[in-house]
């Protein structure tokens, strides 16, 4: 069954990737204008003619009782209004796949498929005809340069000013609540402020150039019905002849934007692009969430199992902590949302940042709230993992230890907890891998749509755990259920998941092959 729903998430998700062909022809509704259509045909079935009759479309009641309708991705958004439609498949004639035919991806306003008509250099004609094309892929690597620097400057370098001049804000509010901004500090602050807004000037007027230079070039392009629409070039990011395609040029173009799927930003309300940031999100936090956990989950289990009197109180602590692991997971969620963020987030703001008051720092759903929350969602799982394991280690080893002359903490790190590790990897992992799929907690406590920068970067403390993040569970449901362009999103909605769900596979797989491991490895010292 797992197999069989990785297959049906990947066959779905992963076709999004390959150069579809892009068909042409005349779609002849009886009754209306005969019109000219062109773009891929994303999905076809197999539907009752009465059904489209009640949908009100002219269908002749003779004939078989099925008819085919198809999908077809238009593009040419600005032109059609939605890059989508349904068609007959019996009403469509001359059909034809032209070798000619282009498909611009775009950053904005989604694909166009057309006919290059010339390329144009600050609104002179500078190729046309056969020219066209080569002339178009020169601009366009030229392009792709540009928007890296540019990308640069903006998040690298005046991120990096505009995070210094916000800490030099900060320590004037800080000096000034303390009574301690004088004339010299004041000096020393407005110097470095002055460095500051020069590096500004000087990084915006670079990006001024840039800017000016991405806009330089554009396209004039032609649809099916023959007219014609000018394109900037900096709004392309790919070009590409799908029919004129060889099978091995399709096959490295499938690659690359399944690369550029895994390593680069969404675009387009995040039905285009990639999820590289939900990724990193998923990982950083899972990772935080991994360090905090095991010494909490250890330690108690321990506690419980090798220090703590076997009574009533250890009775009702053991049902308690089967009992959180059943609890639902939207109330880990409220419950960080009110203490860790409420509560220990404003405290934190009112004694280290006051200086940034009233908007909050800490008091804020951020990336260690979202880690902190789903730690105590996943510290059952692996106190309950790792008390079984040491409650499977014989008492004749450590009586056997104690007589050795070992005191009892040796005894627990020498020889008990190592023989329970595969029970304790077991455990922090498996919960690791329930982490990684939970997404309703954390819509609450640091989670969002779109995150612009990363938690990690160059900027004074590097890690930045009071900053919201992307998770790829929230950005299947995003995609999914809360996308303006629907058929656009589908698509991105399996692939996400297909990631997702290997994520949580390998996890799993990884605590099996571990587990096993050291099984074997103390099997063979007890023998």
């Amino acid at each position: 069954m797992t197999i069989g729903l990785i297959a049906i998430i990947a066959v779905r998700g992963l076709a999004h990737f390959w150069p579809s062909d892009v068909i042409e022809a005349r779609y002849a509704v009886p009754g209306e204008t005969p019109r000219m259509i062109m773009g891929e045909v994303v999905q076809t079935e197999e539907v009752p003619r009465e059904r489209l009759k009640s949908a009100g479309l002219p269908v002749e009641a003779e004939g078989s009782t099925l008819m085919t309708r198809e999908l077809v991705k238009l593009g040419n958004r600005e032109l059609y209004g939605s890059d989508f439609v349904w068609v007959v498949g019996d009403w469509l004639q001359e059909q034809k796949s032209p070798k000619d035919a282009i498909a611009l991806e775009r950053r904005e306003w989604g694909n166009f498929y057309g006919y290059l008509v010339n390329v144009k250099e600050a609104g002179r004609v500078v190729a046309e005809g056969d020219a066209a094309l080569p002339a178009m892929r020169e601009r366009l690597k030229r392009i792709d340069s540009l928007a890296s620097r540019i990308s640069r400057i903006e998040k690298v370098e005046i991120g990096g000013v505009n995070h210094n001049i916000e800490r030099l804000r900060l320590q004037m509010r800080s000096l000034e609540l303390d009574d301690r901004l004088d004339a010299a500090a004041q000096a020393d602050l407005a110097a470095e402020r002055s460095e500051l807004d020069a590096r500004y000037h000087d990084l915006e007027t670079q990006l001024n150039a840039l800017r000016q230079e991405f806009e330089r070039d554009s396209l004039t392009v032609r649809d099916a019905s023959g007219q014609e629409t000018e394109i900037r070039l900096g709004n392309v990011v790919h070009a590409y002849q799908p029919n004129a395609m060889s099978s091995l040029q399709k096959l490295g173009f499938y690659f690359a934007k399944l690369w550029e799927f895994l390593s680069s930003d969404p675009r387009e309300a995040n039905t285009e692009g990639g999820v590289f940031p939900a990724i990193f999100g998923t990982v950083m936090m899972t990772l935080i969430m991994a360090v905090i956990v095991t010494p909490f989950g250890v330690i108690a289990a321990v506690y419980l199992r090798e220090y703590a009197k076997q009574g009533l109180m250890t009775r009702l602590i053991r049902i308690a902590v089967n009992n959180l692991a059943g609890v639902p997971a939207i109330v880990y969620g409220v419950f960080g949302l009110g203490f860790f963020v409420y509560v220990l987030g404003g405290s934190i703001d009112q004694l280290f940042f006051r200086a940034s008051l009233p908007a909050p720092t800490f008091g804020t759903p951020g990336l260690l709230w979202a880690s902190l929350t789903l730690a105590i969602l996943a510290v059952p799982v692996v106190i309950v993992a790792t008390e079984e394991g040491l409650a499977r280690i014989p008492r004749s080893v450590r009586e056997g230890s104690l007589a050795l002359g070992a005191t009892q903490a040796e005894t627990l790190w020498r020889v008990v907890l190592p023989m329970a590790s595969p029970a304790m990897m077991t455990g922090l992992i498996l919960a690791i891998a329930r982490a990684a799929g939970e997404v309703a907690p954390l819509m609450l406590v640091g989670v969002v749509k779109l995150a612009p920068t990363l938690s990690v970067n160059l900027n004074y403390p590097y890690l930045h755990l009071d900053q919201k993040i992307m998770h790829l569970g929230f950005h299947i449901f995003d995609v999914g259920f809360q996308s303006p362009n629907v058929e656009a999103a589908r698509p991105l909605v399996y692939a996400t998941a297909l990631l997702l769900v290997l994520v949580i596979a390998a996890l799993n797989l990884s605590a099996v092959a571990i587990r096993n491991r050291l099984r074997e490895k103390y099997r063979a010292m007890d023998n």
